[in-house]
């Protein structure tokens, strides 16, 4: 029986939020009147053929979590929702977001599948057209989102793109952006990119997410689905308090966005 999850990384200490994460983790600080991951979770109950989701946080903002997850569990109907203790108890010790999936992938068992997305951001555009195109092909998936702002490019992973979308290269945080297809930490993963897991972390290569995902392009067929549509980052608190202040006055997911077509694909950094 194929099963497939959604891992949801949420172990981070928040430490450039300052006071506002003394307490609260950060995918729980509330926007609009509710937390950040809650955004999340209603775009995942949404999405066919998803099992499971497993949250991996810290041992520090563990019973937040699980606070957190009791009514979550209710709307979830037959869907699992499981949440890990990763150990870590400061910055300092954390184990990074590729260690955080292996430990998931250890105790969960390998999945078919799985959509791996960092808890921290709102998207105004629904995930199903990308989730879709993943069930459909089989192929490892990224987000492309068009983004004209060098400086936010300077602060996020950056894709360059060959042939039919597939991924050459993944440049996390490149100080000369290759182009304007911004790649936000949502990933949908097949199996055989999921079993690489463990070996790339033995290699000691960097342990973000970003990176890994860079290496498996390497081996395997990575395709971006290029996204006319906005992601909100809380990062700082002045983008919290971005993000809350637009959500108060407008409507989460805007319903028109799509997969932007070959024609349309224009402002490219050369």
């Amino acid at each position: 029986m194929t099963r497939r999850i959604a891992v949801l990384l949420c172990a981070g200490y928040g430490t450039r939020m300052g006071s506002l994460t003394a307490e609260t983790p950060k995918p729980l600080l509330p926007v609009a009147g509710k937390p950040i991951l809650d955004y999340l979770l209603e775009q995942l109950l949404g999405l066919e053929e998803l099992d499971a989701v497993h949250l991996v946080t810290n041992r520090r903002y563990l019973a937040r979590f699980c606070s957190w997850a009791g009514p979550w569990r209710r709307r979830l109907d037959r869907r699992e929702l499981e949440i890990h203790d990763d150990g870590s108890t400061t910055n300092a010790d954390r184990r990074g977001a590729v260690g955080d999936l292996a430990l998931v992938l250890e105790r969960a068992g390998l999945p078919d599948a799985a959509l791996v997305a960092a808890g921290d951001n709102v998207l105004r555009f629904s995930l199903r057209p990308f989730w879709r195109a993943f069930l459909d092909t089989g192929e490892n998936r990224v987000l492309a989102l068009h983004e004209p702002s060098a400086e936010r490019l300077r602060r996020t992973g950056v894709l360059e793109l060959g042939a039919d979308d597939r991924v050459l290269r993944l440049h996390e945080k490149p100080e000369e952006p290759p182009s304007n297809w911004a790649c936000p930490p949502f990933y949908c993963l097949a199996r055989s990119a999921l079993d690489r897991v463990r070996g790339y972390l033995a290699a000691g290569p960097p342990d973000e997410i970003g990176r890994f995902i860079a290496d498996l392009a390497r081996h395997e067929t990575v395709r971006a689905l290029r996204i006319a549509g906005e992601r909100l980052d809380v990062g700082s608190p002045e983008s919290y308090r971005r993000a809350d202040a637009i959500l108060r006055r407008r409507e989460v997911v805007i319903p028109c966005p799509h997969p932007v077509a070959p024609q349309a694909r224009s402002g490219e950094i050369k």
